[in-house]
């Protein structure tokens, strides 16, 4: 078969509607259903998954290749979203009402039972959140009824996608929809903003400026102090949710006190996956940390974890999990 100048075979596999009400309404029932779907927002194309849907997020994990899980945006399409998803505060409210929507991501606590995965958030007990200014993305979120997390729809690593074109290139088949809504107007990552502290601090520059966020809330915003293998927000690698427990790694059984966190075939006080799927244990992580890291325990003891795919992913938490505590 020939295939055409720039047209790769990727390319071939990679399904692109036009963004039409069928589309729209197809891609809020793929998203619902636990598939992938990209779609413009102002700044870039987002590869979106049900947020409160543990192997969805894990699918965007594994289809960008991403080299650990770092925090995902979580996309709203209206501001009582957010209530349930994180907590607000004047400060919150205010910048939301000037620059919302837009591209401005707000970092804030979790909402009492959000129902946002916490792969979603690296495990974290922030969210990273925004309103895209993008007629078509708030319309795939409202048709799938639910917040969706949307890194760029591209490999990690790759130049961030503007055009349904770059998504086909760079994902092909990894994506179950690609619904095309001409180039974006933006074309550069959102701003991020924390205000999960009491200071406000810029951790990543973007459409919305430094100097528009000091004026919108009359004080300076704070630079950042954190790990940056360890970041609070997407495009900076925040500090990764490590359990009070001790953390034991590579071990085939539990010593004495201790919580066995399995994989594979073996008997284990929870198990990542019994089937051995790298896809279901990064979906069950940090819910299972948090959930084994119990003062009935002593410690927590970690099956071994395979070094490929997403194994390379869950292996860097755990790892980050174990390192001596200063």
């Amino acid at each position: 078969m020939f295939y055409g100048a720039g047209m790769s075979l990727s390319q071939t596999h990679a399904r692109i509607e036009p963004a039409t009400d069928h589309a729209i309404a197809l891609a809020g029932d793929m998203l619902r259903h636990g598939q992938l779907v990209a779609f413009p927002t102002e700044t870039v194309y987002g590869l979106g998954a049900d947020a409160t849907d543990d192997r969805a997020v894990a699918a965007i994990y594994a289809a960008k290749g991403r080299p650990s899980f770092n925090p995902l945006i979580v996309h709203v399409a209206d501001l009582d979203d957010c209530a349930a998803l994180v907590r607000l505060d004047d400060r919150a409210r205010q910048v939301m009402t000037r620059f919302w929507p837009g591209p401005l991501t707000l970092v804030l606590p979790r909402a009492d039972n959000s129902p946002v995965s916490l792969l979603a958030s690296a495990g974290l007990d922030t969210l990273a959140i925004r309103m895209p200014d993008h007629p078509v993305a708030r319309a795939v979120i409202r048709a799938a009824g639910r917040p969706v997390a949307a890194p760029s729809a591209n490999r990690s690593g790759a130049v961030s996608p503007t055009l349904a074109e770059h998504v086909a290139e760079s994902l092909g088949d990894r994506v179950g929809l690609i619904v095309d809504g001409g180039p974006c107007r933006v074309g550069v990552e959102s701003t991020v903003l924390d205000l999960s502290t009491p200071r406000p601090t810029l951790l990543r520059p973007g459409g919305v400026t430094a100097e528009q966020l000091e004026q919108a809330l009359g004080e300076p915003l704070a630079c950042p102090h954190q790990d940056p293998q360890a970041p609070k927000s997407p495009g900076m690698l925040a500090s990764h949710y490590a359990p009070g427990l001790p953390v034991r790694l590579d071990a085939v059984s539990a010593a004495a006190g201790e919580a066995l966190l399995g994989f594979g075939a073996m008997d284990a006080t929870l198990n990542l996956s019994p089937a051995g799927d790298l896809e279901e244990a990064a979906a069950n992580l940090f819910a299972f940390l948090r959930r084994l890291d119990d003062s009935r325990f002593t410690g927590i003891a970690v099956a071994p974890i395979p070094e490929t795919g997403l194994g390379a992913a869950i292996n860097d938490r755990l790892r980050r999990a174990a390192s001596p505590r200063s």
